[in-house]
């Protein structure tokens, strides 16, 4: 039940920080150029969500809220029906990280593909999870994207003939 549990948040974790690796770097590559918010939005990607126009943030809460009230219904046994020792307790039919969410149908039928599946995942997500962390540390340091990072390098390279 725990090995369960916490494999459910690492997986969990996992997904949200290769979304925020996505959005590093789309967001950063699209600036100026973007439909949304008038292309107002600039700089490394760590200012971005307090350049958001009021309002939109609630809508962020909101759905991020909504997306998250339905995970845990599929996943975990109602409250009520659980002993108060036993707090977050996952249904028993429940394989941790399956959700049902699978538009474009690769969730595999098979047990054993389906556990290599989400191993593989895992492994992506905690890489995700450190370049996410260094992103964030990285634009906290010195005020530049990673994007711009990139640029700079190619830029030093072609300075010095590497």
């Amino acid at each position: 039940e725990e090995f369960d549990r916490l494999r459910w948040v690492e997986l969990k974790h996992g997904r949200v920080a290769m979304l925020a690796v996505v959005g590093f770097l789309v967001g950063e590559a699209v600036e100026g150029s973007s439909f949304l918010f008038d292309a107002q939005i600039t700089g490394p990607a760590i200012s971005h969500p307090a350049q958001i126009p009021d309002g939109w943030d609630a809508l962020i809460v909101t759905l991020i809220g909504a997306a998250e009230a339905q995970r845990a219904q599929i996943g975990w046994v109602d409250p009520a029906d659980a002993s108060y020792d036993q707090p977050g307790l996952l249904r028993d039919d429940y394989y941790p990280g399956d959700i049902g969410f699978d538009p474009l149908g690769i969730r595999p039928e098979d047990p054993e593909e389906l556990d290599l599946m989400i191993t593989k995942e895992l492994q992506n997500g905690r890489l995700a999870m450190l370049a996410a962390a260094g992103f964030l540390a990285q634009e906290a340091v010195d005020n530049l994207g990673i994007v711009e990072h990139f640029q700079v390098s190619m830029i030093e390279r072609a300075d010095f003939g590497l």
